[in-house]
């Protein structure tokens, strides 16, 4: 039987991600992890663990167990890519009621540096509190949909 895993757990995994790292879930423990790039390299490259640093071994360790135990006992999180922020900063532009306040947002991620223009644009038209809230619900949507999808138990604390 596997673990429920906690929705916010899983939230604050997705935010800690990079594009240099991901996210996975122990479908046994319901342990959630976060794995670099260079860890997946370590053990793709068969070196060892001595050449690491002491706080990097036990990640190549999970980094190994990733890759020989699959699918079947880790299960990857939704990655930045697929959060895709953009339509989540996009969406609550349309959602807001006063026009004025929603074309200034949708105008502000358009073009090069739309998440800077977004952050400014939501301070300074006062509705960063709303923004903070919406984006907590569109990223716990996608939490729950992916343990759904995937058949994991979770619960709402």
């Amino acid at each position: 039987m596997q673990v429920p895993v906690k929705i916010s757990a899983v939230v604050d995994a997705m935010e800690l991600q990079t594009d240099e790292s991901s996210a996975y879930l122990n479908r046994r423990t319901g342990a959630i992890v976060i794995i670099s790039d260079e860890e997946f390299r370590a053990v793709e490259r068969g070196r060892s663990l001595e050449e690491y640093p002491e706080w990097q071994r036990e990640n190549i360790e999970r980094a190994r167990e990733i890759l020989e135990d699959g699918e079947e006992v880790y299960v990857r999180l939704p990655t930045r890519f697929e959060i895709h922020e953009w339509r989540i900063m996009d969406r609550f532009a349309r959602w807001i009621e006063d026009e004025r306040i929603s074309e200034e947002l949708r105008s502000a991620i358009r073009g090069r540096g739309a998440f800077r223009m977004f952050r400014e644009a939501i301070h300074r038209l006062g509705v960063a509190e709303e923004w903070y809230e919406y984006r907590e619900r569109a990223l716990r949507r996608i939490a729950v949909n992916w343990c759904e999808a995937n058949g994991i138990p979770f619960t709402e604390e």
